[in-house]
């Protein structure tokens, strides 16, 4: 059987970082200028994607997560670790 969630029931597993590196980025980036500089690489994403993506209810591809490593300046890993465990 295929498994489509994570343990936790997201549909992703960086959507937590996602939102904790982009709330220490200096000055702070909202959802909105997130989504506008990964527009801005290629990546069509609008603010409330970066929303859904946070929270757990949206899938990432590859080619997302990529982009946004480089957005926040993080490694893919930083992205998908699991703080938790």
């Amino acid at each position: 059987m295929f498994k489509n969630k994570a343990d936790n029931g997201k549909l992703n597993l960086c959507g937590e970082n996602v939102a904790r590196f982009r709330a220490r980025l200096s000055p702070w980036v909202s959802q909105r200028a997130l989504a506008d500089k990964l527009q801005l690489s290629g990546i069509d994403i609008d603010k409330n994607a970066v929303q859904r993506i946070e929270s757990g209810k949206r899938f990432v591809t590859d080619i997302e997560l990529v982009a946004l490593a480089e957005a926040l300046d993080v490694t893919i890993d930083d992205l998908v670790k699991d703080r938790h465990k």
